[in-house]
Parts: structure tokens; C-alpha cells; sequence
């Protein structure tokens, strides 16, 4: 039996067993992860920024969402999360802030195409779609 087959079987057997348990279990092993990953990039992108930060703000354990702050101003909240297997960056709107988005779709890709151009290149695109409220 191969490892991969083992694992599978494993899985099953835990599912079965418990599956509220299992599920947690396997998104703290295959997600939770990932999401780490992508958080980083997201952290890693604004870094040589000193006007800009990030700021975590109503995040859940699948969700993370932070405050796009520049020069300490509320801009926009950004998520970050997994969607089957996705890698998903969307900004949505927020209140106390005098910007708004001209889009709010999420950009996605397979998450093995993540890397730190993805994330600068998503975030490029993020930024360009906010504008000053009227």
C-alpha cells in the first residue's frame, strides 16, 4: 500500500469517526497553511512601504481581513482566503473611509501560482480600483 493510499484511508477512517474533528484537522494540516502563506505575501508585498500597512480587522479562522491603512487613513479592507482550493485577494468597502471601489470581483488563482509577483501584481490591481468618494 502506498503512503498516499494509506493517508487516504486514514482520512477516511477519521471522517468517519469524527467528522466535525477531521474537518478541523485537515484545514489546521492543508489550509490553515496555505492561508498563512498567502497573509504573509500579502504582508511581505506592503513591507518596503512605510505609508502603507495592513491591519488585521474581523478576520475569522477561513477569512483573513485587514484594514488597508495609508498614512494611517481607513482605505479599503482587503480578504484573503481559500475558495476551493483558490487563492482569493478581494477589497471591499469600508466604513469611515473616503474611498470607494470601482470593483469589488476577488482576483484568484491556483495557489501554486502564488508567489510574490502574483501578490504584487494583485495588489496593483486592488489599489487601481479605489478612488476618492464623491
Amino acid at each position: 500500500m502506498s503512503q498516499d493510499s494509506l493517508q487516504s484511508e486514514c482520512d477516511r477512517l477519521s471522517k468517519d469517526v469524527d467528522s466535525f474533528l477531521f474537518e478541523r484537522l485537515r484545514w489546521d494540516r492543508e489550509e490553515g497553511p496555505m492561508l498563512a502563506k498567502l497573509v504573509a505575501l500579502a504582508h511581505a508585498t506592503l513591507e518596503p512601504r512605510g505609508d502603507f500597512s495592513l491591519t488585521e480587522e474581523g478576520a475569522t479562522a477561513d477569512i483573513k481581513r485587514f484594514i488597508l491603512k495609508v498614512h494611517g487613513n481607513r482605505i479599503v479592507a482587503i480578504l484573503i482566503y481559500l475558495e476551493n482550493g483558490r487563492a482569493m485577494v478581494a477589497a471591499e468597502q469600508i466604513e469611515r473611509s473616503k474611498y470607494t471601489l470601482r470593483d469589488t470581483s476577488p482576483v484568484s488563482s491556483t495557489f501554486d501560482a502564488v508567489d510574490e509577483s502574483w501578490m504584487e501584481a494583485t495588489f496593483r490591481d486592488l489599489i487601481s480600483r479605489v478612488e476618492a468618494a464623491q
